[in-house]
């Protein structure tokens, strides 16, 4: 079980771990160990490794080496190797450098104190998706009978956060994928969880781009029914609106009541006309040329 002031040091973080804060960094107990020698810890919370940041972090080490050891423990099924606690991603950029050793600082850790270490790292170095956060804080819970309150202090964390973090992994897998791939913030996905359809919604948040407080208010009103597709609207003739609107242009140039009457893909146009000066006057209306353009 981790004593008071090993969890003290938790909160305070991974420097503190490593002892930095007691001595500096030159004096610390550090061992170079060959980079097969060292493998991804069984309790590591992260689940993706961005390849442009390790490949980042990759040159860095090309120019300037690892600055700062590798958390590890003896592999307790593997003599003479190690389990990396903290510091995979070091791990990873090293080899893609082509260093054959990295500096490391050997600590007898046990499996609650390794989970709590690898998830302290991640969580100071903003590293871990909201969902990876939350099955991390569930195996604490669940693995090593932790309580909601002795997570937040290990983790150096609000009760409340953990709580409304822990929530997250209750969302439906269409939401939860949506959240691994950024679509979606942890904000929206806490207001997503009133929902009475969390996938229904969380697809019209995306598609509309709403941000947390607009989601909030959607969530609490249910998704917009789509509105059905509104068709040309018919008279009793059957004439669409179109074909009104035409009647209504052609009769305010002739002047005179004009019927259009679709048939196929022609028709048939009818004017009506009282007198033979009506008509007189749709010749000359007809006749004239058109008025110039511009």
């Amino acid at each position: 079980m981790i004593d008071e002031a090993r969890r003290r040091n938790l909160g305070r973080g991974l420097s503190a771990l490593l002892g930095e804060e007691e001595a500096p960094a030159a004096e610390l107990a550090t061992h170079r160990v060959r980079v097969d020698l060292l493998h991804p810890g069984r309790y590591q919370p992260r689940h993706k490794f961005d390849p442009a940041a390790i490949e980042a972090l990759s040159q860095s080490i090309r120019e300037k080496g690892v600055l700062q050891p590798l958390l590890v423990r003896h592999d307790p099924s593997r003599a003479g190797e190690y389990e990396i606690i903290a510091g995979e991603r070091r791990w990873r950029a090293a080899q893609m450098a082509q260093l054959h050793e990295v500096p490391v600082v050997v600590r007898e850790i046990d499996d609650r104190e390794a989970l709590e270490i690898a998830l302290v790292e991640n969580l100071q170095r903003q590293d871990l998706s909201p969902l990876e956060e939350a099955e991390a804080y569930r195996r604490l819970l669940e693995e090593f009978s932790h309580t909601q309150d002795a997570v937040a202090q290990a983790v150096g964390k609000s009760r409340s956060h953990v709580a409304n973090t822990l929530r997250l992994l209750d969302l439906p897998l269409p939401v939860k994928r949506l959240l691994d791939e950024g679509m979606l913030t942890a904000g929206h996905a806490r207001a997503l969880l009133t929902a009475t359809d969390p996938a229904a919604l969380a697809g019209e948040v995306v598609r509309r781009g709403l941000n947390v407080r607009q989601t909030e208010r959607l969530a609490k009103r249910g998704p917009t029914k789509p509105r059905p597709r509104r068709l040309p609207a018919e008279s009793s003739d059957g004439k669409d609106a179109d074909t009104r609107a035409l009647e209504r242009d052609l009769s305010a140039v002739l002047g005179l009541v004009v019927s259009v009457d679709p048939a196929g893909s022609g028709g048939t146009i009818t004017i009506r006309y009282q007198s033979l000066e009506q008509l007189d006057d749709v010749l000359r209306r007809l006749s004239q040329p058109p008025p110039p353009k511009g």
